[in-house]
């Protein structure tokens, strides 16, 4: 019998990213010169530097080697983490929301998935269209209706992530059933397919957030990469908001046509 899958994971917000880009490989820098909207370029910013720090901590790499460090995209979307041109041994699973991501990082193949959501109200028509019977008795028998929604939403997006279908799956074929529930700590979850077979996998409450897991086989409790997560702390935010648009299309464009297949022409 194998040993549990063991899964590190790290958090970190938009103020952690720092502000330069020495830490952006050519391949990010051609695709963020093409972003109009700040709410996507802050977003991708966020996501790689979380992944990208993520894993050069589990290689024993400093913040200088994260350029080195790219994170890509397979044929279904799935992220896959390189280092020099070589691929990492490990499975890497990421997510972003308000202002926050989180990147985990399994030893070796199998695959996981997570997901980072805002404990926000959710209506009983989105309940009853992506929730199976169970999974909608579940939510309205619970003392906080929103919080149970947002939970198993979030656990239903891990296993997709597992399953490489995302939401292009219908969301009723997997079930989540919670095993166990108690803010602050990581809790047990499962998630059912049709064809009987389950996902396991966890869930933990940081204030307004939700962050699940789930993965292919049985896994330890996700361990942290640093000592005490931010995310314990954090608050949820849209700074996009305040600047939703970057600048012009048509100066973007131009930047963008410098890096051809993501070097500067004039470097």
């Amino acid at each position: 019998m194998s040993s549990p899958l063991v899964v590190d994971w790290l958090a970190a917000s938009l103020s952690d990213v720092p502000a330069q880009d020495d830490w952006v490989d050519k391949a990010l820098a051609a695709r963020l010169a093409t972003m109009v909207y700040e709410k996507r370029y802050s977003e991708a910013r966020l996501a790689r530097w979380t992944a990208k720090r993520a894993v050069a901590l589990t290689l024993g790499l400093g913040e200088a080697d994260l350029r080195g460090v790219q994170i890509r995209n397979a044929p279904d979307g799935a992220p896959e983490a390189f280092v020099a041109g070589a691929p990492v041994p490990g499975v890497i699973a990421m997510t972003d929301r308000a202002d926050w991501a989180v990147c985990m990082v399994a030893r070796g193949h199998d695959r996981v998935g997570c997901d980072l959501e805002v404990v926000e109200p959710r209506s009983r028509p989105f309940v009853a269209d992506y929730f199976t019977v169970a999974e909608q008795e579940a939510t309205w028998g619970a003392t906080d209706p929103d919080f149970v929604a947002n939970l198993i939403w979030s656990a239903k997006e891990s296993a997709l992530k597992v399953l490489r279908t995302g939401l292009r799956r219908d969301t009723r074929t997997v079930e989540v059933t919670l095993l166990s529930h108690n803010d602050g700590i990581w809790n047990a979850l499962e998630v059912k397919e049709p064809t009987g077979r389950v996902l396991p996998g966890w869930w933990v409450r940081h204030g307004d957030f939700v962050l699940t897991c789930a993965a292919e086989r049985s896994m330890e409790t996700p361990r942290s990469l640093v000592a005490t997560s931010p995310l314990a702390g954090a608050q949820p935010s849209h700074r996009w908001m305040d600047r939703p648009l970057r600048t012009s299309p048509s100066v973007l464009a131009d930047t963008a046509s410098q890096y051809g297949n993501g070097v500067r022409k004039n470097q």
